[in-house]
């Protein structure tokens, strides 16, 4: 079944991310279109099954541009585990091509040595099971992560960190990213710049490059007030919806501001 992110709310059908995402839709959060595609659908594509290809390709061809292509495992993006860095993520897929070779890509993730070994770490079924969210691609000038709850102390303030480009710059560990810590309602009680030397951007084909970055703007501090205060009201508005602490991946497209996975703190 492919379904919009409205009807993607059963974790057991499309996995933890499509859920999670879902749910915040519902909830009026500034999610990026997209598509959930359960797991029993996945296995029909990656089976070779061409109706489900086909449909695959008509769902792509809606979104109208470049996909980021996620995995949605079940069990992924749950409060008692993550699986943060576990499953892969193709990033501005183009092309019919590209979509299906970024399915089979994430498809196969689930089946790593690595993946395997945390599953049975934090005692999940060893049989994963794979759903994907195909997301529109969000060009983004600054991207990071929010924590709505400081994750190492537990104490009550928000911290940031963000980098230019897409944040798979941080997920790759290839900078430093600037660090904030904000109290509730977006004051600012630390800023600290990283170093940004690179940023990863999307290429014109299909894909990401890296790029360096002028000199000038390595260290200089990449949110602006105005987005720590949009930053802060996502935020404020996921606690709101969904109690509890949360781990959230965002983007900003100019000033537009863009929730990309939600998913509680855990340390797992």
């Amino acid at each position: 079944m492919i379904a919009g992110l409205h009807e993607a709310l059963h974790e057991e059908h499309f996995g933890g991310k499509a859920a999670q995402l879902g749910h915040a839709y519902k909830k009026g959060l500034p999610v990026p279109p997209a598509w959930a595609i359960s797991t029993a659908f996945v296995d029909r594509v990656v089976a070779g099954e061409n109706n489900a290809i086909q449909r695959l390709f008509e769902a792509f061809t809606d979104l109208g541009g470049p996909v980021a292509v996620r995995s949605s495992g079940i069990g992924e993006d749950s409060a008692s585990a993550s699986f943060a860095g576990q499953h892969a993520t193709a990033l501005n897929i183009r092309s019919r091509e590209g979509l299906l070779k970024a399915v089979h890509q994430v498809h196969r993730s689930a089946r790593t040595e690595s993946a395997l070994a945390y599953r049975k770490r934090l005692g999940i079924a060893p049989e994963p099971r794979m759903g994907i969210v195909i997301q529109r691609l969000v060009e983004a000038d600054v991207s990071g992560v929010l924590f709505t709850r400081h994750p190492t102390t537990g104490a009550d303030e928000r911290v940031i960190e963000a980098t230019w480009g897409l944040g798979e710059a941080v997920v790759a560990g290839l900078v430093t990213p600037d660090h904030y810590r904000i109290a509730r309602g977006g004051r600012v009680l630390e800023r600290r710049p990283g170093e940004k030397d690179i940023a990863i951007l999307w290429s014109e084909n299909e894909g990401t490059e890296e790029i360096e970055i002028d000199a000038d703007r390595v260290s200089a501090l990449c949110l602006s007030d105005a987005h720590i205060t949009a930053l802060d009201e996502m935020a404020a508005a996921c606690e709101a919806a969904f109690g509890g602490s949360h781990d959230l991946e965002w983007a900003f497209a100019g000033d537009r501001l863009y929730l990309l996975q939600r998913r509680a703190i855990t340390g797992r």
